[in-house]
């Protein structure tokens, strides 16, 4: 998924700044109920995307997940748990996690930021990028687990399989 890149212009004490310029370029719905946090609202290829960001300055750390809009049957709690386990395996950044409260899959990822070393426009850039082309690339095997009956081990092999050509 492709989207817009912003220029670092001013040192911002808050990453959360330069976040907003990013979604702002890249004209997706956003709220900022406060100084240090941040709420982002997108379509993605298989389905609409919230995305959390929490400053917390106090340890210096960017708090960052991509909730899926797909609720999870309780009856697939358990096949959608191991498939959490077989995906992150696949996973060199950040992790998939289940919100409890939600039923919700997600994306989660913490950058960790000295006040002098805070995070510029490219990784912000890629954090995101990252979080979402995981995202799409692994919200077949979750369907696939929830409503296709799969075992999540045949879920991510289905999932892994890349098209090629053209229909």
């Amino acid at each position: 998924m492709a989207f817009l890149s912003v220029q670092e212009q001013t040192l911002s004490h808050n990453p959360l700044d330069i976040l907003e310029e990013i979604v702002a370029a890249n004209e997706w719905l956003f709220d900022r109920s406060n100084e240090d946090e941040l709420v982002v609202e997108l379509a993605g290829r298989w389905c609409h995307y919230r995305m959390f960001f929490v400053w917390q300055r106090e340890v210096g750390a960017l708090q960052f997940s991509c909730q899926f809009d797909m609720r999870i049957p309780e009856s697939k709690r358990g096949d959608v748990n191991d498939l959490l386990s077989l995906l992150n395996n696949r996973l060199w950044l950040g992790h998939f996690d289940l919100d409890l409260q939600q039923n919700a899959p997600l994306f989660r990822y913490t950058v960790l930021a000295r006040s002098d070393k805070l995070p510029g426009v490219e990784t912000l850039e890629d954090l995101v990028e990252i979080a979402l082309t995981e995202c799409e690339r692994f919200y077949p095997a979750f369907q696939f687990v929830v409503w296709g009956g799969k075992h999540p081990t045949e879920a991510l092999a289905a999932a892994m399989i890349d098209t090629a050509g053209q229909a």
